[in-house]
This record gives C-alpha cells, structure tokens and sequence, in this order.
C-alpha cells in the first residue's frame, strides 16, 4: 500500500499517470483469483477510465486541484453516487430508483479531483462489527487468507479495496466502529471523525446520533487529507508535535477486559514504545465507560435503526440478514421515554468523560480485544457470532456514545496478524487528534 502523498508526487513528476494508476486498480478487481468479486458491488470502470484521462490532461496544463487528484478512491455501498442504485449491502433495495445525485461528502471528493472506483461490500445496513454477508460473500482478509478470516466490519469491503490495491484509499461509515474495526484487523489506519464534522447525507442512515463518515487508508496522513476533503475544510495535516510530554491516558475500565493475550502483549509493546519516545503514560481509572452497556441495554440508542427499517421489516423480513432483522427487531417494544431517558443519560455521561479525560492529549486502548477470527466459524455458529460481536464492537463503540474522534492505527509488528492502536481525542478535537496520531505512528515506526 503506498501513502497517498507519495502517489500524488508521482504523478506530480510524472513516473505515473492517473490511466495507470486505474488501470492497476482495475487489475486488482478483475483479478480471478483475488477478492475483487467478494469486495466490488460495482465497478465504474469505463467512467474512471474517462477520468483518469481527463484528469492527466488538467495536470499536463498545471491544473491539480488537491492532493487526492487523479487517485481511485472506493466508497462504501451506503452513499448515494448519481444513477447508482444505494444498495447498503442488502438485496431489497436492489430495485429501488438510483440516486439523483451523489452524496455531498462524495461530491466534495469528485470536485477534489478524486476518481471514484466503484461500491464496496459491507455488512448488511451497516448492522454488525464483523463484516459477513450472506447475500454478496464476505471478502477475506489480507492476512493469513488460506484460513479466510473476517475483514471486519461494517465497511469490510472498503478495507480489502484499499489492502490488496482496488483502490488507493476507501471512504466507510463509522456507527460503532465500523471504520476502525476493519482498518485494525487488515492493518490500515481509519479514521472516525467526530460525527458533526461531516454531512451524512446521502448516507443510508444506521443511527442519526452515532453515525459517522471516514477514511480508511495506508497512514494517518492519508486519512487526514481525506478527511479535510470530506469535511470540506483545510486538511488538519501538520507537523506532528513531538511525543516527548505528551500526556496519553489509558483506561483501565471494560477496555482491556477479556481481551485475547496477543492483543494485549501488542498493545503493552505499543505503550513502551510510546514511553521512550517520551510521552507520559499514565493509567486512569475511566470508570463511566463502564455505564455505557448499561445506559444502553437492550439497544437503546438503536431505536434510531428500528425506526429507520420499521416498514421496510414488515414488508421484507424474510429477505433481510436474519442476523441483522434479528437485532434491529430487538429494540421494537422500547417506549418513547424509554429512547428519551438514553438520550439524556448520555448526555450526563458525555459531560463527565469530558472531565475525565481533560488532563489528557489523547486516550489509548486497543481498538479491537481479538484478531479476526474464521469467517466460516461464524457462518456456522449464531451464539459465537452474537458473542464475537459484542465484544469486536465493545471498545469502538464506547467513543462513539461518547461522541469523540478516534483513529485506529497498526501496532503489530511486520508479519504478525493486524491489531489496532486506538488513539481517542476530544469531540470536535478532530485537528489535533491527527496530528498526535502522526506522531504515535511515526514512534511506533522506529
């Protein structure tokens, strides 16, 4: 995977065009022995073709309108793209009229002169932290595929799109994890922004309050280029403070519970790293996530998603994910006050995090307690896949309810199965999170 400043600088010198840069995208796709058919739902090929040529013609005359100009970028099956059909995932919208126009975060990277590759697969309405999906295949992560290993999800095709070269980076959706979990378990960086940030519509909605849009790319510079495009702001992108003095804290609360041993003795390596470059480390007893299972019992906040799927559930049970009818179905009987008492109980909890965590530059943690399990152990297990679930989704999606932004960034060694260094900032701290993140990346590095 090569970072994408690098790719621009080659085009800016001309060792590459933006042709060739599609056409070996293209490659990847259509190869037969590869994922492209488990990881494309559709391929724009003769349109990014087009592009590819006008957009080597605009540099030729000294016209490059960002960084990102003349790159293929994939965008997760949830984003309405003009005369596309918005599938998210599923088969009963497979017949529904296509989009008008494209959502505004895609249209921000089309005017950026990004060339927009095809669909990504993705769990079934973005409902799961595992990425299978019954009715398009489920694509294999990149590491130790012979054993076919879940890439992690929601976005799980927008992960393998970017890992095994569809697409230079991918653009996903991050409700409780859903860019983060993915990028920790394929060995990218992702990237999930507070929610505010950026428009989410022409998103199929999951959850209006979690909902969330990011990138999931080679580094966090990458992520941070695409993020100001999405967010249509100047790219957060400086230079990276110096790790010594930074004050990082480390949740000792429902984080590190559970979690397999080769996650934590990567994790603890991470943190020695860390230390020696000169942050301060420092454990901190974070004991309001611990309120966040019970606040949200049953699904709380997840009336949103009940609310979105309502009709279409009683009209189309049967053709849905059961696994996804299943817990979409689960929060039906919740009263409006019910809804009501969740939505303030986290308002409170997100005012005492606040003051939890404000002596800090940035909060650690794993951000996912496993590596990927076996795809087919989950096809075959409703308990194992309810169980695996849980806990995938159980540290990322404490910082959404918390309504921060947090990058998830590999910290395995080469070689070893892909883990996620979960680095958290302050909602709407999304600027400074990545320039910590930028220098994290680089300590870990050495």
């Amino acid at each position: 995977m090569t970072p994408l400043a690098e790719l621009a600088d080659d085009l800016n010198a001309g060792r590459v065009r933006s042709r060739d840069l599609i056409e070996a995208a293209l490659s990847a796709i259509e190869d037969p022995a590869g994922e492209g058919a488990r990881t494309m739902l559709k391929i724009h090929a003769a349109k990014t073709r087009d592009e590819a040529d006008a957009s080597d013609r605009l540099r030729a005359a000294g016209i490059v309108p960002s960084p990102i100009a003349g790159l293929p970028i994939s965008v997760k099956d949830l984003f309405d793209l003009a005369g596309d059909v918005t599938t998210a995932g599923s088969v009963i919208l497979k017949d529904a009229p296509p989009a008008t126009e494209d959502a505004p975060a895609i249209g921000r990277l089309r005017r950026a002169g990004a060339i927009i590759i095809g669909r990504t697969n993705m769990t079934e309405f973005a409902y799961s932290g595992l990425g299978l999906n019954p009715h398009y295949g489920t694509p294999r992560n990149p590491w130790d595929r012979a054993t076919g290993r879940i890439p992690g999800g929601s976005s799980s095709g927008a992960a393998i799109s970017v890992t095994d070269g569809m697409a230079a980076a991918a653009i996903g959706t991050d409700t409780g994890g859903s860019v983060r979990i993915p990028s920790a378990l394929c060995g990218l960086t992702g990237f999930k922004p507070t929610a505010r940030r950026i428009t989410r519509q022409g998103a199929y909605p999951l959850s209006h309050s979690l909902d969330s849009i990011g990138p999931l790319a080679p580094t966090v510079s990458c992520c941070a280029v695409l993020d100001g495009v999405l967010a249509d702001q100047e790219s957060a992108l400086t230079c990276p403070p110096p790790l010594a003095g930074l004050r990082l804290g480390v949740p000792q609360t429902l984080v590190q519970d559970n979690i397999e041993d080769y996650v934590a003795t990567t994790f603890a390596a991470a943190l020695a790293s860390l230390s020696r470059a000169g942050a301060h480390i420092k454990d901190v007893d974070f004991a309001e996530l611990a309120e966040i299972p019970r606040i949200n019992a049953h699904g709380g906040i997840y009336a949103e998603a009940y609310a979105v799927h309502r009709r279409q559930l009683k009209a189309s049970e049967s053709h849905y994910d059961p696994r996804v009818a299943s817990r979409i179905l689960r929060v039906k009987g919740l009263s409006a006050a019910d809804y009501y008492d969740v939505l303030r109980a986290r308002e409170d909890l997100i005012d005492r995090a606040n003051r939890v965590t404000a002596s800090f530059d940035a909060v650690l943690l794993p951000s996912t307690a496993m590596i990927a399990p076996a795809i087919a152990d989950l096809e075959t297990d409703d308990k194992l896949y309810a169980a695996r679930n849980t806990l995938m989704l159980r540290n990322t999606f404490c910082f959404n309810f918390l309504d921060r932004c947090a990058l998830s960034i590999p910290m395995q060694q080469p070689g070893d199965a892909p883990a996620g260094l979960m680095v958290v900032g302050e909602t709407m701290g999304d600027g400074g999170l990545l320039s910590i993140g930028q220098a994290i990346e680089k300590a870990m590095k050495v």
